[in-house]
């Protein structure tokens, strides 16, 4: 496999009600911010937004599929969730190539989601080991 520092790859997806209510059940997160419209409107948000981790799952899909892509192994993830997202936001999440182990078949990515006025909402870095060849 022939990665190298600086590669980069990305994946989109618009967030709908429907994807917060399918995490919801699947993940048991009924946080009302989440799923209640009357709550969520007397938040600090006004009104109700995505899952930090449903969102994050952006990632796993790029890692996954792109880069490095099929049969890798997520290691680890840091994240820090810098702003929300509100259904019908537009997500982008991106993976970067920071550092290649010599040693290991393992690299770091650093890792992104930004919303269609690409602002940050996610930012992290993720440690993958290479699939097999």
């Amino acid at each position: 496999m022939n990665i190298n520092i600086g590669d980069t790859a990305s994946i989109t997806k618009v967030i709908t009600q429907k994807d917060v209510e399918i995490f919801a059940q699947i993940s048991g997160d009924l946080n009302p911010v989440h799923i209640d419209d009357s709550f969520a409107a007397k938040t600090i948000f006004g009104k109700r937004i995505a899952h930090g981790m449903l969102v994050g799952g952006l990632i796993s899909g790029v890692i996954g599929t792109k880069l490095p892509g099929r049969g890798s192994i997520y290691l680890s993830q840091i994240m820090s969730f810098k702003k929300p997202v509100y259904f019908e936001d537009t997500i982008t999440a991106v993976v970067k190539v920071i550092d290649i182990r010599e040693d290991k078949p393992i690299i770091t990515l650093n890792t992104q989601c930004l919303n269609q006025n690409q602002e940050v909402v996610i930012e992290g870095e993720a440690i993958v080991m290479l699939p097999a060849e």
